[in-house]
């Protein structure tokens, strides 16, 4: 599969709960933060309710 990294650009603050949620399974807890993941389905969809909290690049 191929992998994904992720890294956060934009806070959390004054963010529904449900996108700091995602934040957080994605493992994303500070800002320029980077973790990598597979691109599964469910790592997709968790990534497209913050979309516009990440940078997402294909490795």
């Amino acid at each position: 599969m191929k992998k994904i990294k992720i890294t956060q650009v934009k806070s959390a603050v004054d963010r529904p709960a449900r996108q700091k949620k995602s934040l957080e399974a994605l493992g994303l807890r500070k800002m320029h933060q980077t973790v990598e993941h597979e691109a599964t389905p469910q790592i997709l969809g968790i990534v497209e309710t913050v979309k516009h909290l990440v940078n997402v690049e294909e490795l």
